[in-house]
């Protein structure tokens, strides 16, 4: 079993977080990780993405050609990575800052509002964590509770107090695309 996962936004919207979620929740599961991060010079605003690779045996290479899921969370990104999702993988778009459709009919395209679903939490910057939770309950990558030991140990320096809110995000995202 081998699952890669790309996340690409901009600098600010939580791309990196969000892979280290993943991968710290597949250590848990005691499954071989890659989180390889990518991102420019800027601070906020600039291009950032992670590929998550996870498998039950050795990882060749942290880098993939096409992934099973793909998380954009602006439109440049989906103009960017839509044509690698790998056939019947899934490809999660951020319908708050993507103003078009997926193209392509051979994947499975989640669309969420995650900024909108964040500010009924009280907090735009949970749309990341809210983007796992419904990619999660489609694909079922991981087992919820990786996950929320995951989202543990990356809250863990300094921000535990952020770690209750992240934990009702996850849900609400799988709660919404559960109706989907």
């Amino acid at each position: 079993m081998q699952n890669e996962t790309v996340i690409a936004g901009f600098g600010g919207q939580g791309v990196l977080f969000l892979g280290k979620v993943m991968a710290y929740a597949a250590l848990f599961e005691d499954l071989k990780v890659t989180w390889f991060p990518s991102y420019g010079p800027e601070m906020r605003g600039g291009t950032a993405n992670c590929t998550v690779v996870i498998s039950d045996e050795e990882i060749g290479s942290p880098q993939v050609k096409n992934p099973k899921a793909i998380v954009v969370m602006n439109r440049p990104s989906l103009d960017k990575y839509e044509h690698m999702v790998a056939p019947g993988g899934y490809l999660v778009i951020n319908t708050s800052m993507v103003n078009r459709k997926a193209t392509r009919t051979d994947i499975h395209v989640l669309e969420i509002p995650s900024v909108e679903l964040a500010e009924e939490l009280g907090d735009k910057r949970l749309a990341n964590t809210i983007i796992l939770g419904a990619l999660n309950e489609k694909a079922k990558f991981l087992k919820k509770e990786s996950l929320l030991k995951g989202l543990e140990e990356s809250l863990s320096h300094g921000k535990k107090d952020l770690l209750e809110i992240n934990k009702k995000a996850m849900e609400k995202g799988a709660a919404y695309i559960t109706t989907q």
